[in-house]
């Protein structure tokens, strides 16, 4: 077993910053969540950055369930409300979700806003270079990844009830101001890389795309896959999602094909032949097929949302940092997370400049 599956899977005792009061949530579940009779028992999930994740055990019955963290958060950060509503409506489509059970909005229950969702058994993949597989495997895993992005880009919101999920036009740009706004207001210290890319951004915006369902943090370890079957059986964290340009959640996707293997999880400097898994280019050309886009993206395009997403990373991993100084982070292993806004920052801008000496 690789290291990040050693250091991501399973579930512990719940950590002390994170503990609540089991008699309350015993007691607002009596009557509400079906099939519960009592006899709570909670684990924290080891897996995951932002929003804190249990398994509740009674009996031999499971759920999970996703609260936002204590302390001070960021405007519009950890939405477990929209997370729910997000799944809930997505449970009549092709896309795989857990089912959502209960929304919990009161914050006296357990200190924060909660919901309840159906624990989904099955695997949970930490290491894009799935070690201990067969190529064949592995090629059927990501084609599976693949088949699940396109499904869900392929949804009409409108039809499932999502129309007012977020705003239709100017996606790009809004997600630069935002995130510049979550980085400024998590900054920890003075990267040059990222100043840089804060002026460069906005000057650089490609047109406005489609607006679809966006997941908004789509990757390998956010899927479970049934036990024997390259089937996948639920996305979860679907905490950023929104209505947006598909194409830059996708780039999003596909970022793993460019950070390094050790330290960031990544499929760079990888052999993938090797291993059976396709490169990035034929991943994305399987996704366009998919999708129906007869014409892939500018590759200025494709570029600019590599920039853009390694930039959204960086400010998701500053969130990180900071919490885990405040010592209110969901992961013992969030310093170390924190400590890849840097190298990351450095490494879009390059990317950046590369796209700059084209014109």
């Amino acid at each position: 077993m690789s290291s990040a599956q050693n250091a991501f899977s399973g579930t512990r005792p719940v950590a002390p910053q994170q503990a609540f009061d089991l008699d309350k949530l015993e007691a607002w579940l009596r009557g509400r969540l079906p099939g519960f009779d009592g006899g709570l028992q909670v684990e924290q999930f080891n897996g995951g950055q932002s929003n804190p994740t249990f398994l509740l055990r009674s009996g031999e019955r499971r759920w999970v369930l996703r609260r936002k963290p204590a302390g001070v958060l960021l405007a519009s950060a950890h939405a477990v409300d929209r997370e729910y509503r997000v799944i809930r409506a997505l449970a009549a489509t092709d896309v795989p979700v857990a089912q959502a059970q209960l929304l919990c909005e009161d914050p006296a229950v357990i200190g924060s806003m909660f919901y309840v969702m159906d624990h989904v058994d099955g695997r949970i993949y930490w290491d894009p270079r799935l070690p201990g597989l067969e190529p064949a495997e592995r090629a059927a895993l990501f084609d599976e990844l693949n088949r699940v992005i396109a499904a869900l880009h392929r949804v009409d919101p409108t039809a499932i009830g999502l129309a007012g999920f977020g705003k239709p036009n100017a996606y790009v740009e809004r997600q630069v101001a935002r995130w510049t706004r979550q980085y400024r207001a998590s900054e920890t210290e003075k990267i040059d890389a990222v100043e840089r890319l804060i002026d460069w951004l906005p000057q650089h915006l490609p047109p406005d795309g489609e607006s679809r369902i966006v997941h908004g943090d789509y990757r390998l370890d956010n899927v479970v896959f049934h036990p024997s079957e390259p089937r996948i059986l639920a996305v979860l964290d679907w905490e950023l999602s929104t209505l947006g340009d598909p194409l830059a959640d996708f780039a999003y996707h596909c970022m793993s094909w460019r950070l390094p293997a050790e330290g960031s999880r990544g499929l760079g400097g990888v052999d993938l032949a090797a291993l059976g898994i396709p490169d990035e280019a034929m991943y994305a050309r399987r996704y366009f097929e998919r999708v129906g886009l007869v014409e892939p993206p500018p590759a200025s395009t494709w570029t600019f949302y590599m920039v853009f997403n390694m930039f959204r990373l960086v400010g998701i991993l500053q969130g990180v940092a900071a919490r885990a100084l405040q010592g209110n982070a969901s992961s013992e292993h969030a310093v170390m997370t924190g400590r890849r806004a840097r190298p990351l920052a450095e490494q879009a801008w390059a990317l950046a400049c590369t796209l700059d000496s084209r014109r």
